[in-house]
């Protein structure tokens, strides 16, 4: 998935290479690879000052998560040292000939099941983890997996969910002031009035998992054999004027489309800067997405990866990364809709009803995942 791909940081501070603590040759060492914008510089100050012992802190920011699932990938690869213009081009972010030491990495939910295919990553000990149990058990669903990767409740905790969103219909006020209306849910989309005004994600799961939505089903269908479903298809592509999953805001606003689903983290910081432009989260329920922690195959899990985990953890850390990054937290926070600015209050807070109705994108058998990307080709010729 390319989840925020232009995501250019959302007024968090910058994290280029924070190191925190004295030096010393026998010092505890923090490496993390995350996504940038997504943990606030002020967060990482507060659990260093809480540490008991001196600590070296490397938090090193990376554009995307497919650069993040790359480094993962890199980190168990031996370089071909014959070649070293060729590796540095698979390691753009590399800072030495060796791939970067790293206890902790972001990653997208969605990648979640490859990383476990492919052996990148490694369980957690979640006995260690003193917040756990307040995760709610959505949560601790999500990133229990079996081996490969796919939910199972008697499988491993392989992720710790840090900051979360969802997939939202964000749309001109000027065009649909002059309409009368406003979208509340996917229905709106086959109105006659948008016909070639839309954007839509190049993503057939979220395509077509909104088309599922519709019609009353779930964005986790096996089962692509559903009456109507290629003729809902075909008529919301009638109505379609660009897919895209990265640039996919900017017929928006320059007016070229009225409306865009998009994922609220690329929407947030758009919505920030042109007010003319607002967002919504459909009635029906809409797909989650959520930004977590792993540990890397191979690194040792010592007791500062965990006392890190549990800090994310706690109410108060989770409210400021909630607050600060923009985006909703995995632990219930008491955040008031006046603690964010009016424009995002529709995205942020989101309605329980709304939120019991939406589910994650969950990793299908491979046979069945062609099968969504071979109806979506289809549909769009």
């Amino acid at each position: 998935m390319e989840r925020r791909s232009f995501l250019l940081g959302i007024g968090t501070v910058a994290l280029s290479q924070l190191l925190v603590g004295c030096g010393g040759n026998k010092q505890a060492t923090l490496n993390v690879q995350l996504l940038k914008g997504s943990i606030p510089g002020q967060v990482v100050n507060q659990f260093s000052k809480g540490l008991q012992q001196k600590v070296e802190l490397k938090f090193a920011p990376v554009e995307k998560l497919q650069d993040l699932f790359q480094k993962l990938q890199s980190l168990q690869e031996k370089p071909n040292t014959n070649d070293e213009q060729g590796w540095r081009r698979v390691l753009p972010f590399a800072q030495s000939e060796k791939a970067t030491k790293a206890d902790l990495v972001t990653l997208g939910d969605y990648w979640i099941d490859l990383a476990i295919e492919k052996k990148l990553i490694q369980p957690l000990e979640v006995a260690k983890i003193k917040q756990w149990s307040a995760l709610p058990k959505q949560w601790q669903e999500l990133v229990t997996r079996n081996d490969q990767g796919l939910v199972d409740p008697q499988g491993k905790v392989w992720a710790v969910p840090y900051r979360w969103g969802s997939t939202v219909m964000i749309y001109r006020r000027d065009k649909f002031q002059e309409l009368g209306w406003t979208p509340k849910d996917w229905s709106d989309l086959w109105r006659n009035e948008l016909q070639g005004r839309i954007s839509l994600l190049n993503q057939p799961r979220e395509v077509i998992g909104l088309v599922l939505k519709k019609l009353g089903k779930s964005y986790n269908t096996k089962n692509l054999n559903i009456p109507n479903l290629e003729k809902e298809l075909d008529s919301l592509n009638q109505q379609v004027k660009f897919y895209g999953s990265t640039r996919y805001l900017e017929p928006l606003i320059i007016g070229d489309t009225w409306l865009a689903v998009g994922w609220s983290s690329d929407v947030v910081p758009v919505i920030g800067r042109y007010p003319q432009l607002a967002a919504v989260v459909p009635q029906s329920g809409t797909a989650l997405w959520s930004d977590v922690w792993v540990n890397p195959v191979g690194e040792d899990r010592q007791p500062l990866l965990y006392e890190w985990l549990d800090f994310c953890l706690k109410p108060g850390i989770a409210k400021q990364i909630s607050l600060l990054t923009k985006t909703n937290s995995p632990i219930p926070t008491k955040i008031a809709a006046s603690d964010f600015q009016e424009s995002l209050r529709s995205l942020l807070l989101v309605n329980s009803e709304v939120l019991e109705k939406s589910e994650f994108l969950l990793p299908l058998p491979q046979p069945v995942a062609n099968q969504y990307e071979s109806l979506l080709a289809k549909i769009k010729g």
